[in-house]
């Protein structure tokens, strides 16, 4: 590359699992915030990242087993029940994401089955989606991990799927991935980020 070249910015290709309320506030703010003049723009501590805004953030797949959800675009399954977040923007953008079933595993905790339905998960009977395909199809290089706590299996399936396609995983429940030594020593050995665990407290 010449001298004083100036280096073209891409967008940086996002991946959800758990399309719940802390997805919902996160696609809103990417909704908000990317469209706002600065005068906008408080609530926001880093504006830029190492030359990137949230501008730059597309979500490219999104995971999650609720019947609500799964199958609607993005756009539409942030407000679907259980969800139950401030909704601060309403109208979101045509994403063209596609909500995948996710692996279930241990995503419904039993208790759930206590609840109403608009306060507790209804898991579809769709068929899970390959998650390391569709990491692999839609190009992701980090995937945000919103899975419910508790979910320990889940979690780690998409850490696998993670470290197969060499996507970095951001780990924002309480199952020990990046705190873990032999999981962090896998994550550090094939040179893929991680961090977390419980990164929302």
């Amino acid at each position: 590359m010449e001298k004083g070249a100036v280096l073209m910015k891409r967008q940086l290709k996002l991946a959800i699992a758990g399309v719940g309320n802390c997805a919902s506030s996160l696609v809103q703010g990417l909704e908000y915030y990317g469209q706002a003049s600065d005068s906008r723009s408080i609530g926001i501590r880093h504006p830029r990242i190492g030359g990137y805004s949230l501008r730059d953030v597309q979500v490219v797949a999104a995971f999650d087993i609720d019947r609500r959800k799964v199958g609607k675009p993005l756009e539409e399954a942030v407000f679907a029940p259980p969800n139950c977040t401030t909704i601060f923007q309403p109208r979101i953008q045509s994403t063209g994401v596609m909500v995948r079933m996710g692996p279930l595993l241990d995503g419904v905790a039993p208790h759930m089955a206590e609840y109403p339905d608009h306060q507790t998960f209804l898991a579809s009977d769709q068929e899970s989606c390959d998650v390391v395909r569709v990491l692999r199809e839609t190009d992701a290089e980090v995937l945000v991990c919103y899975l419910p706590v508790g979910s320990e299996r889940a979690v780690r399936e998409y850490a696998e799927a993670c470290l197969e396609t060499g996507v970095a995983m951001v780990n924002c429940v309480p199952v020990f991935i990046a705190s873990d030594s032999e999981w962090a020593g896998r994550f550090r050995d094939r040179k893929i980020p991680i961090v977390g665990d419980d990164i929302k407290s």
